[in-house]
Protein backbone atom coordinates (compact mmCIF):
# COMPACT_ATOMS: atom_id res chain seq x y z
CA UNK A 1 0.00 0.00 0.00
CA UNK A 2 1.24 3.15 -1.10
CA UNK A 3 2.52 5.47 1.41
CA UNK A 4 -1.08 8.59 2.24
CA UNK A 5 -2.66 7.88 -1.39
CA UNK A 6 -4.58 10.94 -2.24
CA UNK A 7 -8.26 10.70 -2.26
CA UNK A 8 -9.39 12.75 -5.30
CA UNK A 9 -12.81 13.65 -5.59
CA UNK A 10 -14.66 13.03 -9.27
CA UNK A 11 -16.55 15.85 -10.05
CA UNK A 12 -16.36 16.92 -6.36
CA UNK A 13 -18.93 14.99 -3.87
CA UNK A 14 -20.89 14.02 -7.06
CA UNK A 15 -22.58 10.59 -5.61
CA UNK A 16 -24.27 12.85 -3.36
CA UNK A 17 -24.60 16.42 -5.45
CA UNK A 18 -25.01 17.22 -9.08
CA UNK A 19 -21.15 16.96 -10.16
CA UNK A 20 -19.53 20.28 -11.12
CA UNK A 21 -21.27 22.44 -8.58
CA UNK A 22 -19.90 24.21 -6.05
CA UNK A 23 -22.32 22.00 -3.28
CA UNK A 24 -20.32 19.30 -4.65
CA UNK A 25 -16.52 20.44 -4.08
CA UNK A 26 -17.21 22.21 -0.90
CA UNK A 27 -18.98 18.82 0.31
CA UNK A 28 -16.01 16.47 -0.73
CA UNK A 29 -13.68 18.83 1.35
CA UNK A 30 -16.15 18.71 4.25
CA UNK A 31 -16.03 15.10 4.00
CA UNK A 32 -11.78 15.25 3.85
CA UNK A 33 -10.76 14.48 0.09
CA UNK A 34 -7.19 15.31 -0.58
CA UNK A 35 -8.05 17.01 -4.08
CA UNK A 36 -11.62 18.14 -6.03
CA UNK A 37 -11.52 17.86 -9.41
CA UNK A 38 -12.67 19.74 -12.16
CA UNK A 39 -13.17 18.76 -15.93
CA UNK A 40 -12.75 21.77 -17.85
CA UNK A 41 -14.32 23.28 -21.13
CA UNK A 42 -14.29 26.64 -22.29
CA UNK A 43 -16.99 29.22 -23.16
CA UNK A 44 -17.17 31.50 -26.70
CA UNK A 45 -15.27 33.70 -24.55
CA UNK A 46 -12.30 32.11 -23.61
CA UNK A 47 -13.24 31.62 -19.67
CA UNK A 48 -12.48 27.79 -18.37
CA UNK A 49 -15.48 26.35 -16.69
CA UNK A 50 -16.19 23.11 -15.06
CA UNK A 51 -18.43 20.38 -17.04
CA UNK A 52 -17.72 16.53 -17.84
CA UNK A 53 -18.40 17.25 -21.58
CA UNK A 54 -18.66 20.73 -23.62
CA UNK A 55 -22.07 18.90 -24.54
CA UNK A 56 -23.96 20.17 -21.79
CA UNK A 57 -27.90 18.38 -22.23
CA UNK A 58 -27.08 15.28 -19.77
CA UNK A 59 -26.17 18.12 -16.97
CA UNK A 60 -27.87 21.33 -17.22
CA UNK A 61 -31.22 22.47 -18.09
CA UNK A 62 -30.65 23.93 -21.78
CA UNK A 63 -32.56 22.06 -23.50
CA UNK A 64 -35.77 23.80 -21.32
CA UNK A 65 -34.28 27.21 -22.37
CA UNK A 66 -36.69 28.67 -25.69
CA UNK A 67 -34.28 31.42 -25.73
CA UNK A 68 -31.13 28.67 -26.73
CA UNK A 69 -33.44 26.29 -29.16
CA UNK A 70 -31.86 27.30 -31.81
CA UNK A 71 -28.09 26.73 -30.47
CA UNK A 72 -28.41 23.06 -30.99
CA UNK A 73 -26.23 21.65 -32.97
CA UNK A 74 -24.37 18.72 -34.22
CA UNK A 75 -20.50 18.12 -34.49
CA UNK A 76 -17.50 15.82 -34.55
CA UNK A 77 -15.91 15.87 -31.31
CA UNK A 78 -12.97 13.59 -30.93
CA UNK A 79 -14.37 11.29 -34.11
CA UNK A 80 -17.66 11.16 -32.60
CA UNK A 81 -21.01 12.68 -33.40
CA UNK A 82 -22.67 14.76 -30.72
CA UNK A 83 -25.37 16.76 -30.91
CA UNK A 84 -26.62 19.09 -28.26
CA UNK A 85 -25.62 21.88 -26.73
CA UNK A 86 -22.19 23.12 -26.87
CA UNK A 87 -20.47 25.49 -23.98
CA UNK A 88 -17.96 26.58 -26.62
CA UNK A 89 -21.38 28.28 -28.42
CA UNK A 90 -22.35 30.24 -25.39
CA UNK A 91 -20.47 33.22 -23.26
CA UNK A 92 -20.27 33.18 -19.75
CA UNK A 93 -22.81 35.34 -18.84
CA UNK A 94 -25.54 33.14 -20.96
CA UNK A 95 -24.01 30.03 -19.70
CA UNK A 96 -24.61 31.38 -16.16
CA UNK A 97 -28.44 31.70 -17.00
CA UNK A 98 -28.30 27.80 -16.86
CA UNK A 99 -28.97 25.41 -13.61
CA UNK A 100 -27.28 22.25 -13.56
CA UNK A 101 -29.19 18.67 -13.09
CA UNK A 102 -27.98 15.16 -12.11
CA UNK A 103 -26.39 13.01 -14.62
CA UNK A 104 -27.38 10.15 -13.65
CA UNK A 105 -30.71 10.44 -12.11
CA UNK A 106 -31.84 6.95 -12.51
CA UNK A 107 -29.15 5.70 -9.85
CA UNK A 108 -28.42 8.88 -7.76
CA UNK A 109 -32.53 9.74 -7.41
CA UNK A 110 -31.82 11.81 -4.30
CA UNK A 111 -29.67 13.92 -6.02
CA UNK A 112 -32.33 15.17 -8.16
CA UNK A 113 -34.08 17.19 -5.53
CA UNK A 114 -30.89 19.14 -6.11
CA UNK A 115 -31.88 19.92 -9.84
CA UNK A 116 -32.16 23.34 -10.63
CA UNK A 117 -30.60 24.88 -7.79
CA UNK A 118 -26.72 25.25 -8.95
CA UNK A 119 -25.00 27.58 -11.50
CA UNK A 120 -21.94 26.40 -13.89
CA UNK A 121 -19.17 27.64 -11.95
CA UNK A 122 -15.96 29.35 -13.12
CA UNK A 123 -12.51 27.26 -12.74
CA UNK A 124 -11.39 30.54 -10.90
CA UNK A 125 -15.00 30.17 -9.06
CA UNK A 126 -13.47 26.52 -7.91
CA UNK A 127 -10.40 28.31 -7.15
CA UNK A 128 -11.54 30.80 -4.35
CA UNK A 129 -13.95 27.83 -3.19
CA UNK A 130 -10.76 25.99 -2.33
CA UNK A 131 -8.81 28.75 -1.13
CA UNK A 132 -11.15 29.86 1.44
CA UNK A 133 -12.20 26.76 2.53
CA UNK A 134 -8.41 25.97 3.30
CA UNK A 135 -8.55 28.94 5.70
CA UNK A 136 -11.38 27.64 7.35
CA UNK A 137 -9.88 24.09 7.79
CA UNK A 138 -6.46 25.18 8.20
CA UNK A 139 -5.24 21.85 5.83
CA UNK A 140 -3.98 22.03 2.25
CA UNK A 141 -6.65 21.42 -0.62
CA UNK A 142 -5.59 20.49 -3.48
CA UNK A 143 -7.49 21.00 -7.59
CA UNK A 144 -6.61 17.98 -10.34
CA UNK A 145 -8.16 19.51 -13.37
CA UNK A 146 -8.71 17.90 -16.28
CA UNK A 147 -8.28 19.60 -19.98
CA UNK A 148 -11.48 18.12 -21.73
CA UNK A 149 -10.78 17.59 -25.69
CA UNK A 150 -7.97 19.93 -25.71
CA UNK A 151 -7.18 19.27 -29.51
CA UNK A 152 -10.83 19.80 -30.28
CA UNK A 153 -10.89 23.14 -28.73
CA UNK A 154 -7.34 24.45 -30.08
CA UNK A 155 -8.87 23.29 -33.31
CA UNK A 156 -11.52 26.16 -33.03
CA UNK A 157 -9.47 28.86 -31.38
CA UNK A 158 -10.22 27.69 -27.98
CA UNK A 159 -7.01 26.13 -26.71
CA UNK A 160 -6.68 25.51 -22.90
CA UNK A 161 -3.03 26.12 -22.04
CA UNK A 162 -2.32 29.79 -21.97
CA UNK A 163 -5.75 30.34 -19.81
CA UNK A 164 -4.92 27.47 -17.78
CA UNK A 165 -1.57 28.43 -16.73
CA UNK A 166 -2.67 32.43 -16.51
CA UNK A 167 -5.13 31.18 -13.97
CA UNK A 168 -3.15 29.47 -12.22
CA UNK A 169 0.06 31.63 -11.63
CA UNK A 170 -2.66 34.35 -11.14
CA UNK A 171 -3.97 32.04 -7.71
CA UNK A 172 0.07 30.88 -7.10
CA UNK A 173 -0.13 27.60 -8.34
CA UNK A 174 3.34 27.21 -10.12
CA UNK A 175 5.69 25.11 -8.61
CA UNK A 176 6.26 21.11 -8.57
CA UNK A 177 4.82 19.80 -5.38
CA UNK A 178 1.98 22.55 -4.67
CA UNK A 179 -1.10 21.22 -4.43
CA UNK A 180 -2.31 20.39 -8.43
CA UNK A 181 -2.17 18.29 -11.13
CA UNK A 182 -3.10 19.13 -14.55
CA UNK A 183 -4.70 15.77 -16.40
CA UNK A 184 -5.14 14.83 -20.04
CA UNK A 185 -6.24 11.65 -21.91
CA UNK A 186 -4.74 13.75 -25.38
CA UNK A 187 -0.93 13.30 -24.87
CA UNK A 188 0.40 16.74 -26.72
CA UNK A 189 -1.22 18.97 -24.99
CA UNK A 190 0.68 17.52 -21.57
CA UNK A 191 4.12 18.00 -23.97
CA UNK A 192 3.01 21.53 -24.75
CA UNK A 193 2.41 21.95 -20.67
CA UNK A 194 5.80 20.24 -19.57
CA UNK A 195 7.43 23.27 -21.06
CA UNK A 196 5.55 25.83 -19.96
CA UNK A 197 5.25 24.78 -16.01
CA UNK A 198 6.68 22.76 -13.43
CA UNK A 199 3.15 21.57 -11.76
CA UNK A 200 2.71 18.15 -12.23
CA UNK A 201 1.30 16.38 -15.39
CA UNK A 202 -0.93 13.22 -15.14
CA UNK A 203 -1.61 10.73 -18.52
CA UNK A 204 -4.93 9.73 -18.74
CA UNK A 205 -5.61 6.11 -19.82
CA UNK A 206 -8.71 3.69 -20.54
CA UNK A 207 -8.04 0.04 -21.33
CA UNK A 208 -9.69 0.03 -24.51
CA UNK A 209 -9.31 3.43 -26.24
CA UNK A 210 -6.43 5.31 -27.05
CA UNK A 211 -5.71 9.21 -27.43
CA UNK A 212 -7.79 11.23 -29.12
CA UNK A 213 -4.65 13.34 -30.46
CA UNK A 214 -3.06 10.36 -32.03
CA UNK A 215 -5.52 7.34 -33.13
CA UNK A 216 -2.19 5.26 -34.35
CA UNK A 217 -1.55 4.76 -30.39
CA UNK A 218 -3.46 2.56 -28.24
CA UNK A 219 -3.28 3.43 -24.47
CA UNK A 220 -2.63 -0.45 -23.82
CA UNK A 221 0.58 0.34 -25.70
CA UNK A 222 1.40 2.89 -23.36
CA UNK A 223 0.87 1.10 -20.55
CA UNK A 224 3.74 -0.72 -21.43
CA UNK A 225 7.52 -0.57 -19.58
CA UNK A 226 8.73 0.95 -22.95
CA UNK A 227 5.65 3.30 -23.01
CA UNK A 228 5.52 3.99 -19.15
CA UNK A 229 9.19 4.67 -19.82
CA UNK A 230 7.75 7.29 -22.46
CA UNK A 231 5.47 8.90 -20.89
CA UNK A 232 7.93 9.67 -18.09
CA UNK A 233 9.54 12.00 -20.38
CA UNK A 234 6.63 14.74 -19.75
CA UNK A 235 4.15 13.64 -17.01
CA UNK A 236 4.52 12.80 -13.67
CA UNK A 237 2.10 10.12 -13.33
CA UNK A 238 -0.88 8.38 -14.97
CA UNK A 239 -4.47 8.16 -14.30
CA UNK A 240 -5.65 4.72 -15.44
CA UNK A 241 -9.03 2.72 -15.73
CA UNK A 242 -9.61 0.81 -12.53
CA UNK A 243 -9.60 -2.26 -15.16
CA UNK A 244 -5.92 -2.00 -16.23
CA UNK A 245 -4.67 -1.86 -12.44
CA UNK A 246 -7.03 -5.06 -11.12
CA UNK A 247 -9.37 -6.31 -13.80
CA UNK A 248 -12.47 -8.97 -13.35
CA UNK A 249 -13.09 -12.30 -13.96
CA UNK A 250 -15.71 -13.46 -16.68
CA UNK A 251 -18.28 -13.76 -13.73
CA UNK A 252 -17.30 -10.10 -12.48
CA UNK A 253 -15.47 -10.39 -9.16
CA UNK A 254 -12.06 -8.36 -9.04
CA UNK A 255 -9.33 -10.90 -10.13
CA UNK A 256 -5.06 -10.70 -9.15
CA UNK A 257 -3.53 -7.53 -9.68
CA UNK A 258 -1.47 -6.49 -13.33
CA UNK A 259 1.97 -5.30 -13.20
CA UNK A 260 1.07 -2.01 -14.13
CA UNK A 261 1.80 -0.23 -10.67
CA UNK A 262 5.30 -2.00 -10.40
CA UNK A 263 5.83 -1.36 -13.88
CA UNK A 264 4.69 2.62 -13.52
CA UNK A 265 6.66 2.98 -10.15
CA UNK A 266 9.60 1.70 -11.83
CA UNK A 267 9.63 4.41 -14.74
CA UNK A 268 8.81 7.08 -11.73
CA UNK A 269 5.38 7.32 -12.11
CA UNK A 270 2.77 7.83 -9.84
CA UNK A 271 -0.51 5.24 -10.03
CA UNK A 272 -4.37 7.00 -9.65
CA UNK A 273 -6.86 5.12 -10.41
CA UNK A 274 -10.32 5.72 -11.67
CA UNK A 275 -13.28 5.64 -10.67
CA UNK A 276 -14.72 4.41 -7.35
CA UNK A 277 -18.54 4.48 -7.40
CA UNK A 278 -20.84 3.14 -4.36
CA UNK A 279 -23.92 1.98 -6.53
CA UNK A 280 -23.98 -2.11 -7.19
CA UNK A 281 -24.06 -1.17 -11.22
CA UNK A 282 -20.18 0.16 -10.90
CA UNK A 283 -19.34 -2.52 -8.26
CA UNK A 284 -17.72 -6.38 -8.35
CA UNK A 285 -19.98 -9.05 -8.37
CA UNK A 286 -18.59 -9.95 -4.89
CA UNK A 287 -18.77 -6.18 -3.59
CA UNK A 288 -22.94 -5.89 -4.32
CA UNK A 289 -25.40 -5.89 -1.69
CA UNK A 290 -27.72 -7.40 -4.41
CA UNK A 291 -30.09 -6.90 -7.11
CA UNK A 292 -31.33 -3.30 -7.54
CA UNK A 293 -28.34 -1.87 -9.44
CA UNK A 294 -28.87 1.76 -7.27
CA UNK A 295 -28.60 0.46 -3.76
CA UNK A 296 -25.65 0.82 -2.54
CA UNK A 297 -22.62 -2.19 -1.81
CA UNK A 298 -19.40 -2.64 -0.23
CA UNK A 299 -17.24 0.40 -2.38
CA UNK A 300 -14.52 0.58 1.02
CA UNK A 301 -13.81 -3.08 0.16
CA UNK A 302 -12.63 -2.76 -3.70
CA UNK A 303 -11.41 0.16 -2.92
CA UNK A 304 -9.02 -1.23 0.19
CA UNK A 305 -8.35 -4.02 -2.78
CA UNK A 306 -6.81 -1.20 -4.92
CA UNK A 307 -4.92 0.18 -2.24
CA UNK A 308 -3.62 -3.11 -1.60
CA UNK A 309 -1.76 -3.20 -4.91
CA UNK A 310 0.01 -0.47 -4.12
CA UNK A 311 -1.79 2.55 -6.25
CA UNK A 312 -0.89 6.33 -4.98
CA UNK A 313 -4.47 7.68 -5.18
CA UNK A 314 -7.45 7.34 -6.50
CA UNK A 315 -10.79 8.96 -8.01
CA UNK A 316 -13.97 8.27 -5.87
CA UNK A 317 -17.78 9.97 -6.13
CA UNK A 318 -18.15 9.13 -2.37
CA UNK A 319 -15.28 10.46 -0.52
CA UNK A 320 -16.63 9.25 2.73
CA UNK A 321 -16.10 5.95 1.92
CA UNK A 322 -12.88 6.96 0.18
CA UNK A 323 -12.04 7.99 3.36
CA UNK A 324 -12.72 4.94 5.40
CA UNK A 325 -10.94 2.95 3.43
CA UNK A 326 -7.91 5.10 3.05
CA UNK A 327 -7.09 6.10 6.27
Amino acid sequence: MAKDPIIIAHRGASGERPEHTIASYALAIEQGADFIEPDLVLTKDGVLVARHENEISETTDVADKPQFADRKATKMIDGQKMTGWFTEDFTLAELKTLRAKERLPLLRKANTTYDGQFEIPTFEEIIRLTKAKEKETGRRIGIYPETKHPSYFASIGLPHEAPLLAMLEKHGYVEKDDPLFIQSFEVDNLKALRGKTKLRLIQLMSKDDGPADDPSVRYVEMATREGLQAIAAYADGIGVEKAMVIPRTILGNLDGPTQLVADAHAAGLDVHVWTFRRENYFLPLAQKSGINPAAHGDLVAEIKAFLDAGIDGFFSDNVAEAVEAAR
